[in-house]
């Protein structure tokens, strides 16, 4: 696969709007989303786990291309901590989970949107990379950190909800 692209976020945001699937971009395809100037081999959203969701989410995630087995259906209805998906037109991490961040409510209220895509705030992407403590995550906390602080002086970090 290559590396995550614009386009690919658009197709997600769209139909999972289409289909009132709450969740977030999280991790480094979140940060980008936010002007983060890097690049990811995969996609990370942050689904609320709720049987509701999970079933819209099953759903949503078919019309974008990925053939669910009957155990991946489960899994993403159930909300698995972490569900990996490579059998899409597009790698898509699923993390109902993610370490470093209690309840998705609370990282929904502190969510940025950015032309309509729904991103977890930058201080929950570190929070969560600080926690699962993975070698490549703590090579890429300075600057993360670094475009945080540089983002949170822009116009779009000091406005209220940070809605854009």
């Amino acid at each position: 696969m290559g590396a995550f692209e614009y386009r690919q976020a658009e197709e997600i945001r769209d139909t999972l709007a289409k289909w009132g699937v709450r969740y977030l971009f999280i991790g480094k395809s979140g940060a980008i989303i936010l002007g983060y100037p890097d690049t990811t081999q995969d996609a990370d959203i942050f689904p609320e786990r709720t049987p509701a969701n999970g079933r819209a989410l099953a759903i949503a995630l078919r019309e974008l291309g990925f053939d669910l087995s009957i155990n991946e259906t489960a899994e993403v209805e159930r909300g698995k901590d972490f569900i990996q998906l490579k059998n899409g037109p597009f790698d898509l991490d699923l993390i109902f989970a993610p370490d470093g961040i209690e309840r998705f409510e609370d990282a929904w209220d502190r969510r940025v949107v950015v032309e309509g895509f729904p991103v977890c705030h930058p201080n929950d992407i570190i929070a969560s990379k600080v926690a699962a403590n993975r070698p490549k995550d703590r090579e890429s906390l300075d600057r993360l950190r670094g475009f945080r602080d540089y983002w949170m002086q822009s116009p779009q970090g000091r406005r209220p909800g940070h809605q854009t």
